[in-house]
Parts: structure tokens; sequence; C-alpha cells
């Protein structure tokens, strides 16, 4: 693993960490696909039971794609098209991870970093992040994937804003417009995201996963394809041993002990 994705696991908590703080964090192509093999190991790894993504440093989430190396990596059609595959497995990876995944951001997150943070199911921020997709500014566009979750964020209007402008938006309207779901204190984001995240971890995964694998569904067309595998899902929990384990915890008083089967 190289060093420039870093991941630390606390408990069942597991923070992938983008470790270019000289660079703000950019992202280059073999950091992209790094992300993707990482997450999927993550998704995969009973041990975890969340994931947070950060940038190292309190500077920036990421700073975007490594701009830099676009002339080499990103110089014609046939460059460009492998290149957007390596970010798209790593957002699809992100999108699909079975856990919950928060992007913890401080300072600046923009182009690929916003699309990571639109890719992972919550975002918290702390006080003087700044957010922009400058695709307009570089002629490039964003695939369906990116734009659908924007889109799923902010509504088509912001969306349009946020694109056709290029403009740069500070967290209180990224908060206002619904782009974050927390703004906090610098010095208070990396504790309440972890407390977050434990309570989310204490409870039963087989529920968390169940919700997360619904939500996706109404969204990419209102659960009708997948209306038969959610029924079962359904079904399959009253069977869990989470769900015993719930019930008889409640009767007795006492929090939970959860195994996710």
């Amino acid at each position: 693993m190289s060093d420039l994705i870093r991941v630390e696991q606390q408990d069942t908590i597991a923070t992938v960490i983008f470790n270019r703080p000289e660079m703000r964090n950019a992202i280059s192509l073999a950091m992209w696909e790094e992300l993707a093999r990482v997450t999927e190991g993550l998704g995969k790894d009973p041990g975890v039971r969340a994931v947070v993504y950060r940038g190292a440093g309190a500077e920036a989430f990421a700073s975007g794609a490594d701009i830099s190396e676009f002339k080499e990596v990103r110089k014609d059609v046939a460059t460009a098209q492998a290149y957007n595959t390596a970010t798209e497995a790593a957002y699809l990876a992100i999108r699909q991870c079975p856990k919950p995944t928060v992007a913890m951001i401080f300072g600046f997150c923009m182009g690929g970093g916003v699309a990571v943070a639109m890719a992972c199911d919550l975002r918290f921020a702390a006080e003087g992040a700044r957010f922009g997709i400058p695709a307009a500014r570089l002629g490039i566009i964003y695939g369906l994937g990116s734009i659908r979750q924007l889109v799923d964020l902010v509504g088509p209007s912001y969306a349009k804003d946020i694109l056709f402008s290029a403009r740069t938006f500070d967290a209180r309207e990224a908060l206002a417009i619904g782009f974050i779901n927390r703004l906090l204190p610098v010095e208070e984001l990396e504790s309440y995201a972890y407390d977050y995240l434990k309570k989310v971890a204490a409870n039963a995964p087989l529920s968390v996963r169940g919700a997360k694998t619904i939500i996706e569904a109404i969204l990419e067309d209102g659960g009708v394809s997948q209306r038969e595998r959610i029924r079962k899902l359904s079904l399959e929990a009253f069977e869990s041993e989470d769900y015993k384990e719930g019930t008889r915890a409640f009767l007795e008083k006492r929090p939970p002990r959860f195994e996710g089967r």
C-alpha cells in the first residue's frame, strides 16, 4: 500500500487518509487506483463497521485531482478514458461500500475531492471549509454518477449554479443547500465524527447495511428493480442473531452486543 493513501483503524472504525499535505492532498492517478482497492478491502473486512475519509492535516480534505500530471495521464482520448475509469472505480467503491462512510472535511475540498465527499454517505465539515467544482475552467465534463449525486444532494438548480459558474462556496452555504450534513468548529470536528460513528457502529450492522441498500435503491429507480431483494432483506433480518440479541437486550434492559450476523 502506498503511503499516499494511508489507512488507520481504531476499534471498528477505519480512516482512509489522503496523505499529500504539501500538495493540499491532491489525488494522483496512482492514488485513485489505490483508493478503490483500499475501499473494497475495508468493505469486506468484518472487523470494520464504518469508514472515515479525510485529508492529512487541516488545510485540505483534497484539492482535487493532481492536474500537474494531466499532460501525461489525461493527454488524449485514450488516456482520458483510462483515467476516468480509475476515478469512477474509486467513486463507485465508496458508493457501494456496505459500511457507513463519512467525509471529514477540513479546509479545501475541490473537484475530485468534492466527488469523493459526495460518494460518502455523510459529510461533516469544519468551519472555514471551502468547496468547488472547477470543471468548467478546465474543459472537463463530470460523469453521470457524480453529477447525479450532486443533484440528489442540492437539487438541479444549485447543481447547475455550482457547475456553470465553477465558483467556490463556503461551508455555511454548503450546509444551507444540503451539501454537508454537519458544520462544526475546527477543534470539534474530529471528536464529533468519531463519537457519531461509534454510536453507528454500536447499532446492528445488518440494520445499517439494509437501510443503506434500500436508500440507494430508492435513489436509483424508486426501488422498483430491487423490490424483491429488499423484501428478502427485511425477512432475513428476523432470522438473524442480531435480531435475537436486540430484542433480548431490550427486555433485559442492557446495551446490545451485535455481531453483524
